[in-house]
């Protein structure tokens, strides 16, 4: 007969007080780990409802805003160095520069034509020699120029090959000119009896200068300085751009900084928490400080662009204009042929550096003369407005009083005084005294040729103003930028620390 398995054991029965123990898992069932349980607690929030959790939280959320205000302001103090890099030590200056080539080049032929025009007499004017070394002295400020040129035209194909040919064509006319110099030597010609075959040499070489260097030249300036324009004009954008996103993430930081506080307050009834009272103010001072470092620095800048580059560019162009337009009455003198279209070119330069409003009269040399007296005399800087338009037209428009007024009353006063002695000299070449005409414009009865250089003084000396004012920007931008690498990585870790300082104490009671 078969047994029967014996049914297993009851289980002995717990003595009465003591809990239940645990379900064991079946035989062959692995353990749940405890991670696991851990991560599925973080993945369904219920750690957000306990207070440790909670202000976990917070802090997190503290720490993540400040680091997006630790990037915000560094990037847009990075950008704020690049406008001032740019603006104030790199393409600025060099365009500024670059200015000086149509100057060189002009003043170049305008000492040529001078040294033709006086022919054997080299005590004329300020002398043969001294002609000669001033000419050479501008071929080496074109050289220079060209070459900060070549630098900013960088990888622009057009404007590298406008460099070049610029350099080609200078090469080309400091040949001609050698021949035509040599040509009026061998000539002994008495001064404004420039022999014919002189002038022929001349022509060539001053036709090259005219219609191909120094059209060439002056579109090499404004190209590179609409480059720099464009240039400024972005960075100031993206400055401006910073310093709103600097303020929105500071203020995002405070936010969460005063619900952190609040939320310790509410929930451990005590008093303000010192360590986040100081990383609140900490954090305020940081965000108002950087939008108002960026705030200021645009103001560097547009100061720096608008008072200073952008008139030290434009007066060099009235510099070279009329340098360019004083040569014209040498030209005018020597090459009568083509007297007149040396007239309407220096008409055309002086409409260029002022244009008075000559209301229906036509526009001629003589109306000019008396337009130019009339609205250039009643100017008063500082008044806002100009009854003339060119390059000091827009000059006086925005002149204030003080040095800059004082330097361009005297700049208008010897324009003026230049165009009288221009008007006298085609008043004797018109009569047939060409000898007087000569006479008067090489300075040997007259001041003409001090004039000039009175004129060309008080122009450069109004410059200075504007350059002082660009310099004085650029050190303000420079200066405010000092220190600023290590602000805000600094800043940043001393309000992190002052956070978490103020939370451990309280994430300790529950340990």
């Amino acid at each position: 007969m078969t047994m029967s398995p014996a049914p297993p054991a009851a289980p002995a029965p717990r003595p009465s007080g003591q809990p239940p123990l645990p379900e064991q898992p079946a035989e062959g069932t692995p353990a749940v780990p405890q991670r696991a349980g851990r991560l599925r607690t973080f993945v369904r929030g219920r750690w957000l409802k306990t207070i440790p959790g909670r202000i976990r939280a917070h802090v997190v959320l503290c720490l993540a805003a400040l680091v997006a205000l630790l990037a915000v302001l560094t990037v847009a103090i990075g950008n704020a160095r690049d406008s001032v890099e740019t603006i104030g030590h790199d393409a600025g200056p060099q365009v500024v520069a670059t200015g000086t080539l149509y100057f060189a080049l002009s003043d170049m032929d305008a000492q040529v034509s001078n040294i033709l025009l006086i022919g054997r007499e080299h005590g004329l004017g300020i002398g043969y020699d001294e002609t000669l070394r001033v000419y050479e002295r501008r071929r080496a400020e074109a050289d220079a120029a060209a070459v900060q040129a070549a630098q900013l035209a960088g990888r622009d194909p057009a404007l590298r090959r406008t460099v070049q040919e610029v350099l080609d064509g200078l090469g080309k006319y400091e040949r001609l000119v050698g021949q035509a110099m040599q040509l009026d030597a061998q000539s002994d010609h008495a001064p404004g009896e420039t022999p014919a075959q002189v002038l022929d040499a001349y022509r060539q070489a001053t036709d090259l200068m005219k219609l191909q260097l120094l059209p060439k030249a002056y579109n090499i300036t404004l190209d590179t300085g609409a480059t720099v324009r464009q240039s400024y004009e972005t960075k100031r954008s993206a400055v401006l751009t910073g310093r709103t996103w600097v303020a929105v993430t500071g203020v995002i930081v405070l936010l969460l900084l005063i619900a952190t506080q609040l939320y310790l307050v509410r929930t451990f009834r005590r008093v303000l928490n010192p360590a986040l009272v100081l990383a609140t103010l900490a954090t305020v001072v940081l965000t108002a400080v950087g939008a108002g470092l960026l705030t200021a620095h645009a103001g560097h800048i547009k100061k720096a662009k608008q008072d200073g580059f952008d008139s030290i560019l434009q007066l060099s162009r009235a510099r070279a204009i009329s340098h360019s337009a004083f040569a014209d009455e040498s030209r005018y003198l020597l090459d009568p042929g083509r007297a007149d279209t040396y007239e309407q070119t220096y008409l055309d330069k002086s409409l260029a550096v002022i244009y008075p409003d000559l209301g229906d009269k036509p526009v001629n040399l003589e109306n000019y003369y008396a337009g130019l007296e009339q609205k250039a005399g009643a100017y008063r800087p500082g008044s806002g407005t100009a009854p003339f338009l060119g390059f000091f037209g827009d000059e006086a428009r925005t002149a204030g009083g003080g040095r800059e007024g004082d330097a361009l009353a005297k700049t208008l006063a010897a324009y003026r005084a230049v165009q009288r002695n221009d008007a006298r000299m085609r008043q004797l070449a018109a009569a047939g005294n060409r000898t007087g005409a000569v006479d008067l414009r090489m300075g040997r009865t007259s001041n003409a040729i001090r004039d000039f250089d009175a004129y060309d003084a008080a122009l450069s000396s109004l410059t200075a103003v504007h350059q002082d004012a660009f310099d004085k920007a650029i050190r303000d931008a420079d200066g405010g930028l000092r220190g600023w690498n290590a602000v805000p990585p600094v800043a940043a870790a001393v309000i992190a620390a002052l956070i978490i300082a103020g939370v451990r104490p309280r994430l300790a009671e529950f340990r």
